[in-house]
């Protein structure tokens, strides 16, 4: 289980995390908090002044974005919310949107809410990249350590464990094209398509997560392009 931690280092201080937040639950949120506003902040304020010919967001950024990206959290950009998307975009005014590990935080009715929201203020011909925890990934420890109520960080708020199938069917046909990037199949092999990081940098990939090697992928996410139609 260590080895999906990175380093013994990630291995304690994610496990003494986790009773401190059992012992005292506002902990997490107010942590939360702390790490994630100034970046909501630092969004909203390049968003002011957005000159570049491409409108692209990060959203649930947690603070890492590449340069040329706007970072949102959920306190300046919940996905649910009509509202907060009203106050920030117009519609069909987004050429890229970015989620990494966010839908699995989302129940099944809120993962569709997002998906139309995000449907609606994109670009005709822009992409919504999404990577999620991969739950045909083979790997016992990997499976444990992403499931709902896992041992992974952030692993107590998953609300669904995604194979590349149920992730796909999120995104009416009519609607969207889907072209899958990485993932496991339901026979245990990996499936990795060319894609460009300009269009969204994933870190938990098989080439950017330092986990990985050249030998085996300890780690991955399934990513996917949806495009609007």
């Amino acid at each position: 289980m260590k080895k999906l931690y990175g380093s013994s280092f990630d291995y304690y201080t994610t496990n003494v995390l986790r009773l401190l937040f059992k012992r005292i639950p506002c902990l997490k949120k107010m942590i939360h908090f702390l790490w994630t506003v100034p970046s909501s902040i630092w969004g909203w304020f390049i968003l002011r002044f957005h000159k570049n010919s491409e409108l692209k967001i990060v959203i649930g950024s947690s603070g890492r974005f590449k340069k040329g990206w706007i970072p949102t959290n959920n306190y300046f950009l919940d996905i649910l919310k009509m509202s907060d998307w009203e106050r920030s975009f117009s519609p069909s005014s987004v050429d890229f949107m970015l989620a990494e590990h966010v839908w699995e935080h989302l129940d099944r009715d809120e993962a569709k809410t997002a998906v139309r929201n995000c449907f609606l203020f994109l670009k005709k011909g822009g992409c919504l990249r999404i990577a999620v925890p991969d739950g045909f990934n083979p790997d016992k420890d990997y499976f444990e350590y992403v499931k709902p109520g896992g041992f992974g960080p952030g692993a107590d708020d998953h609300k669904i464990l995604y194979n590349y199938k149920t992730l796909t069917q999120l995104f009416p046909s009519e609607k969207f094209k889907v072209k899958l990037l990485e993932y496991y199949d339901e026979q245990g092999k990996f499936v990795q398509n060319d894609w460009n990081a300009k269009n969204g940098f994933i870190y938990r990939s098989a080439e950017n997560d330092s986990r990985n090697s050249n030998y085996k992928v300890l780690y991955n996410s399934i990513i996917i392009d949806a495009i609007k139609l």
